[in-house]
């Protein structure tokens, strides 16, 4: 069963927002047995909606589209999909108007007669109520293909897929079964990696597709496997993974369970119950911010100290003179203490802390751009690694960021 997605908005196209619904909505459909072909991004204009819904009905069987639902003049979708099923009949939903002059009141704002054109929508279209805001979804049942339209707006969206969209796509299909297992590994790149694994990849059968996920210092293996018989392709996936192991021990460090290295590095210090810092120079607080945006991190993190000059590195984490003078802020014996003090001062089991150059140019200290220096302090240890990250600066914080978690986690695992 096949899906495509296209996501309608000139927003997305000049850049001013990501596109963050069409990442979630293939994870779910996923989760169903649909497999996504194709997602396509296209402009609030109406030839470019039309063509990219005839391209998608000649090759998928479920097809969802997302934004331009609104009341304004500019949400053009609606009538735009009305056009392509030539439905010039309009069927209005009193229960949709209802419900928006509830919202409206609730949050006292001013009801105006423009919302009644939520309420309307093609007469082929079936309702799909958005308890969340004011744009109704809709879904078209058309020679063997579903449509469905829904609201630009992640959490609006994300109600009427899994409440509304989601539910009628299993009635509606006979759907295989989806599974995936990805075995993480550490030290080795792809193309070695491909080497040692070549005759096991060629003996997997058709219905196991292997993908090499590689990112900074570490490859991912993802075995995905697609049938009907569940627990065939289950027992099959089982077998093949133990046969891999058995060739990569050396590298192998675990199974990717989903989601972020700060969801997993988070979920180890509450399972452990463990408390971490953060002291950071170059990153300003990224390392912080990307620890908080997991839901719950208040049980493990104490808080952050960004030092971003030689001074406050000095006044607020107590980090002494003579080793900036002897060795420069951005050095392996800065961010050691960096580690230490902080960790001290927050008493935390343990503390991260990052100091490096970021580009573009060099400053004060005669390390390259690029250069950075992570440290992780525990109880017992304090130990640092230094990276040359390259250009440009963005990248430097991001791998810094993601560095940073990866040798944290190491830590807690062997220490605990």
């Amino acid at each position: 069963m096949n899906a495509e997605i296209v996501t309608i908005g000139d927003e997305i196209l000049i850049g001013q927002i990501v596109d963050t619904n069409s990442q979630w909505m293939a994870t779910e459909l996923n989760k169903i047995g649909v497999s996504v072909h194709q997602i396509s991004s296209v402009q609030d204009d109406r030839e470019h909606i039309l063509l990219a819904l005839e391209e998608a009905e000649s090759r998928a069987d479920i097809i969802l589209i997302t934004g331009g639902l609104g009341p304004t003049k500019d949400d053009i979708t609606k009538k735009t999909i009305a056009e392509y099923f030539q439905d010039e009949e309009i069927t209005e939903y009193p229960e949709v108007t209802e419900h928006i002059k509830r919202m409206f009141k609730k949050y006292k704002i001013p009801y105006n007669e423009v919302q009644k054109y939520q309420a309307q929508l093609p007469s082929k279209a079936t309702l799909l109520m958005n308890r969340l805001g004011t744009a109704p979804g809709m879904w078209f049942y058309e020679k063997n293909t579903v449509f469905v339209s829904m609201p630009g707006v992640p959490y609006e969206m994300k109600g009427l897929m899994t409440y509304q969209a989601l539910p009628r796509i299993r009635e509606q299909f006979q759907l295989p079964h989806i599974i995936h297992k990805t075995v993480m590994t550490y030290g080795q790149g792809e193309s070695m990696i491909a080497e040692r694994i070549e005759d096991w990849a060629e003996s997997l059968p058709s219905f196991i597709k292997l993908a090499y996920l590689p990112s900074f210092g570490r490859v991912r293996l993802r075995l995905s496997a697609k049938g009907d018989d569940r627990g065939l392709i289950q027992q099959s996936l089982d077998q093949k993974i133990e046969e891999l192991l058995k060739i990569i021990p050396d590298i192998f460090t675990g199974f990717d369970q989903g989601g972020t290295i700060e969801q997993y590095v988070g979920n180890l210090l509450k399972e452990r119950n463990l408390t971490l810092s953060t002291a950071e120079s170059l990153t300003g607080g990224r390392i912080a911010s990307t620890i908080v945006s997991v839901a719950g991190s208040s049980a493990y993190f104490k808080g952050s100290v960004v030092t971003y000059s030689a001074e406050t590195k000095k006044e607020l984490l107590g980090v002494s003179e003579e080793t900036i003078g002897k060795y420069s802020v951005v050095s392996e014996e800065v961010a050691m203490e960096m580690a230490t003090q902080v960790r001290k001062k927050m008493d935390t089991d343990f503390a991260i802390a990052v100091t490096g150059n970021a580009g573009p140019t060099k400053d004060e200290t005669d390390k390259s751009v690029g250069v950075v220096f992570i440290a992780i302090a525990s109880k017992s240890r304090v130990f640092c690694e230094e990276f040359n990250f390259g250009q440009p600066r963005e990248k430097v914080m991001n791998r810094t960021v993601n560095k940073s978690l990866q040798l944290l986690q190491e830590e807690i695992l062997k220490n605990n």
